[in-house]
């Protein structure tokens, strides 16, 4: 198998993981906006705040971000600064680019060891306002812990490191064999769907 091969069944299993997480990501968008509807409706209108549609929105608004960033960081979405690797030529351009997403990769290997340590001070307290509500069926209510809020902290990370790995995986490749393409991942995502 040669690593043009490999390069591509990783892209194609890449594609359809991040598929799957911009799915959960628009649910949770939807769900944010609800719940913040909910939270207008309720403190303007019958002037009667709720305590949980913030939480909840929060919740959401942190799992939406964790299941997109990858995808973002994949299609080059992120803020950058493209001059300096675009005077520098292809060659140059090329390592200078390959060394930021080492350097990226080495960032989220770090906020994958914070996001792990505030994930296990997660466990220990309870969302203030969250909870199932059992009480509707004669059980008593579990108060949800805040660390599956903060899970969506290495969840991102860790798809983005993926992300990170096939980006210099494919910079390598370029580098090594200038006769070498890959596509667009824009063009990815039209082969998430069939």
């Amino acid at each position: 198998m040669e690593l043009t091969d490999f390069v591509k069944i990783y892209g194609n299993i890449l594609t359809r993981i991040l598929a799957w997480c911009r799915v959960l990501a628009i649910i949770a968008l939807g769900l944010m906006v609800v719940c913040i509807l909910i939270q207008v409706f309720f403190r303007y209108i019958l002037n009667n705040a709720l305590p949980w549609p913030d939480e909840a929105a929060r919740f959401c608004m942190l799992w939406m971000t964790g299941l997109m960033a990858p995808s973002a960081y994949r299609w080059g979405s992120f803020v950058s600064i493209d001059i300096i690797k675009d005077f520098m030529g292809k060659t140059f351009g090329g390592i200078f680019n390959l060394l930021i997403l080492v350097l990226g990769i080495a960032t989220l290997f770090v906020a994958l060891w914070f996001a792990n340590k505030h994930i296990a001070s997660g466990w220990l307290f309870n969302s203030s306002s969250l909870k199932i509500p059992l009480s509707l069926i004669g059980m008593e209510s579990i108060r949800i812990k805040l660390a599956w809020m903060y899970m969506s902290l290495p969840t991102g990370f860790v798809l983005m490191v993926l992300v990170g790995l096939e980006l210099i995986i494919q910079q390598v490749h370029t580098l090594l064999n200038s006769n070498v393409s890959y596509p667009s991942p824009y063009d990815k995502i039209s082969s998430a769907t069939e």
